[in-house]
């Protein structure tokens, strides 16, 4: 494995891949503190690409708390080791200031109600001007022909889908199933700072999710009966959500009914740790005609 610190790093070791014979690469974004759902993010890269690049970078330019970007994990070297036995290609590891050098002053900016609800809703609209400014930079740093997301960002997904789409980026935005652990928790670099009870707690949002696809399967479409059951399950758990949302899967719009694809979404704080999952509920006549 590769690792490069660059940008000039990161293109010029594509640009050998390339001349040697690679016809896709297919890029990993991070921010380190891996485990298994980003190394299953690998494994789906592999399957679709000749080359594969990991990013590590913790983007400050999302973070709207700075106590949250100040305790986010940082563990490269551990991180490295867990990518090279992936077999990962090449780890593209940069500082903040290889990124946003001194002088930088171009943010890349998603409107409309993808950018207005749910994360962007709670954390403000510079949430997601700092996902898609970094993953605009990093897609065109190492070329990539694909780049592979969690299911667990949903959110994130459309975001960076619609700003590819706008840019004319020619990267094909790929979703992966959200990979959990044996509780039934997203996998996610913040669980680590959970305490055993508050883990504990925390299961209670998958459950709530399970909760929703149950009375969905049992023909419930009313977005008001689902909320309460999603919202029943939470505080029995003791857990106060931040949002309990029902959203159209492509647009990110409220909707009342369940008619189409929708995402129902969570976010909720345990302890001092934010956590978001989601579910989605797509009608049986929805998918038989995709």
């Amino acid at each position: 494995m590769k690792i490069v610190r660059s940008v000039s790093g990161a293109r010029a070791a594509v640009r050998l891949a390339r001349t040697d014979g690679v016809t896709r690469v297919g890029l990993v974004p991070t921010m380190g503190a891996l485990h298994d759902g980003h190394l299953s993010l690998v494994r789906a890269a592999q399957h679709g690409s000749d080359l594969v690049v990991m990013s590590i970078f913790v983007n400050p330019k999302q973070f709207t708390e700075l106590s949250d970007l100040e305790r986010y994990p940082r563990q490269e070297a551990a991180d490295a080791a867990l990518a090279e036995a992936a077999r990962v290609d090449i780890l593209f590891a940069p500082e903040p200031s290889e990124l946003y050098p001194d002088g930088f002053a171009t943010t890349v900016h998603v409107g409309g109600p993808l950018t207005q609800t749910l994360e962007a809703a709670g954390r403000g609209p510079e949430h997601f001007d700092g996902v898609a400014t970094v993953v605009a930079k990093l897609l065109l740093a190492v070329d990539a022909d694909t780049a592979y997301f969690g299911q667990k960002d949903a959110q994130q997904v459309m975001v960076v889908r619609r700003m590819v789409a706008d840019l004319s980026i020619p990267t094909e935005i790929v979703a992966c199933p959200t990979v959990r652990d044996a509780d039934g928790l997203a996998m996610s670099s913040r669980n680590v700072r959970l305490s055993a009870e508050e883990r504990a707690q925390a299961a209670a949002i998958p459950r709530a999710l399970e909760a929703a696809e149950t009375a969905f399967a049992l023909g419930e479409t009313r977005v008001e009966h689902v909320h309460a059951r999603v919202v029943a399950v939470l505080t029995a758990g003791g857990i106060a959500p931040e949002y309990v949302a029902f959203v159209d899967a492509d647009s990110f719009v409220p909707v009342a009914e369940i008619a189409g694809p929708v995402l129902c979404a969570i976010a909720a704080r345990v302890g001092a740790v934010r956590l978001i999952d989601n579910t989605l509920l797509t009608p049986p006549d929805v998918i038989e005609e995709h």
